[in-house]
Order: C-alpha cells, then structure tokens, then sequence
C-alpha cells in the first residue's frame, strides 16, 4: 500500500521567468542606483534582496506581483552589482532608499525584504512608518546586535561557517538533492552579486536597521508579516518566534523543507503568503 501523497513536501519550482520590467540608473547624492520598475497605478511594493542577493534575483516574484495589481521595484544596494559608489560605506542603506523613492516619486510603499534586506525592511520602518504600508521580513535576524537575538543565531562565533559555500548555507537540503538546476542558477547569481566591497576589501554600507530588541517592537506601528525557513540554519523559526512575540500585532508563517531563500526555494508558499497579507493590512 502507498502511503499518501504530502501535499506539504517539498515540489521542485520550474526556472525563475525572466527579469522583464524597464529599467534605470537614478544617479542620487553619493550613489547610482541601477533599477527596474513595472511602472503601473498599483501600491508599490519594493524588494530589498538578501547579502548574498541582488536586484537581479526576483524573478519569480516580478512578474506574479505585476499581475496582482501592484507596481514592483526592485535595485541593488550600494557596492553590489550594477549599483555604483566611491564610497560604499557611505551613508545607510535606508537613506539610499529614501532617496531613491524619492526620486521615483514613491510617497507609500510595501517593503518585502529578505535575510540582510529584512534588516533594511525593518530600518525603514522605524525610520519612515508614515511611508510604510505593510513590511514582510523573510529569513531575518532584523539586528545584528542585539543579544536576545544573538543568543539565537546558531551559526553565530563557529568558525567552519567561513568555508562552507553560500549555497549550502542558506539552501535546504531537499531543494538542494532535487533542484539542481535551480542551485545552479541561485549560486551564480550569488557569485555574481558578490559585493564590490568584499572583493576589494572596503568597508560594507551600514543598513540603518534596529538595534536593540526594544527597537524591533517598534515595528509594530505598521502591519508586519514574518516569514522563516525550518531547515535554515541562519535564522532559524525560533528567531521568528522571538520577532512574532516581540512586535505587536505581527504575523509568523514558518516554510517547511526551506532554507535561508523561501523567495526562491518555495515561491508559489513565499508569494502566496505575501499577496494575501498585503491585500488584507496593507
């Protein structure tokens, strides 16, 4: 007898489509901004890519959240690929992204960050609450300070971690045995968003985010959905259970048989989740 299908276990996705949307460089104070945008009446949604990211990565959510109704933008931070600067540690990454919606006339935004992006999510709305529709902060640990959060971080202080390559950090093991075209194109990407500053050895742009656990509470002044990977092994659910029970009024979905980029190993779970938060708070 066959035992019954689970309709919970982990599917293989088909191949990211295609960045299609047009796309710019807004040359700002101290930074050139390289950018797509749908254009389109809808809320704005920004994705802010993770540390091993960039805005090249969204494939499979561009064109899923253009059909939703919503007008999609998403850049590379300074120092990472396409995104210039003669001073990558100048200014945060949160001032660059003022700038940036400024310049792209964006007054109200959704912010959808993933891993380092969630830390800028989570900058920009402490910082901008009144610009802020809803922020979703995937696979986080928001503060890179704070020491609740890094008594829970478990690669924290190991110093193997250095030599393991990202894709088998931050990738689950099922995505990993069966989606190997999939891996393929996750660690290029990755290679290839490499910032400037790790390979010259400057300083990193400093996001801007939270500091302290008290800081992440304030987060509840807007709608915030938290999403976590129980196979990562970089921000594991525990770190999203201390977040869901920090910020007031937040909503925690853990993914199962998901690493550190539910955005790519488990879209159709990643998008769904989003779309149907921001429809019903944003």
């Amino acid at each position: 007898v066959r035992p019954p299908r689970d309709p919970h276990a982990f599917t293989v996705p088909p191949p990211p489509p295609a960045l299609t949307a047009p796309s710019g460089i807004a040359k700002l104070n101290g930074v050139n901004i390289w950018y797509w945008d749908t254009g389109g009446p809808g809320e704005v949604v920004v994705f802010q890519h993770a540390m091993t990211g960039s805005g090249h990565v969204w494939g499979y959510q561009q064109q899923v959240f253009r059909e939703a109704g919503y007008r999609v933008i998403g850049y590379p931070r300074r120092s990472y690929r396409d995104t210039t600067s003669d001073k990558p540690s100048d200014s945060n990454a949160v001032e660059d992204m003022r700038q940036l919606m400024d310049h792209l006339k964006v007054d109200k935004c959704h912010v959808v960050g993933t891993a380092g992006g969630g830390l800028l999510a989570g900058g920009w709305a402490l910082h901008h609450p009144q610009r802020t529709r809803t922020i979703t902060i995937a696979h986080s640990i928001i503060s890179l300070t704070s020491p609740e959060v890094r008594a829970l971080w478990p690669l924290l202080g190991q110093a193997w971690v250095q030599h393991l390559p990202h894709g088998v950090s931050e990738l689950s093991p099922s995505y990993r045995a069966l989606a190997k075209e999939g891996h393929a194109m996750w660690t290029d990407l990755a290679h290839r968003a490499r910032p400037v500053s790790e390979q010259k050895g400057l300083p990193s742009q400093p996001y801007g985010g939270p500091d302290t656990l008290a800081d992440i509470a304030k987060l509840g002044a807007v709608p915030t959905l938290l999403i976590y990977g129980d196979a990562d092994l970089n921000a594991s659910p525990p770190v999203g259970r201390l977040f869901n029970r920090t910020i007031p009024g937040s909503e925690l979905v853990i993914l199962n048989e998901c690493g550190h980029s539910g955005y790519w190993e488990r879209p159709a779970l990643f998008n769904a989740a989003v779309l149907e938060f921001m429809k019903r708070r944003g």
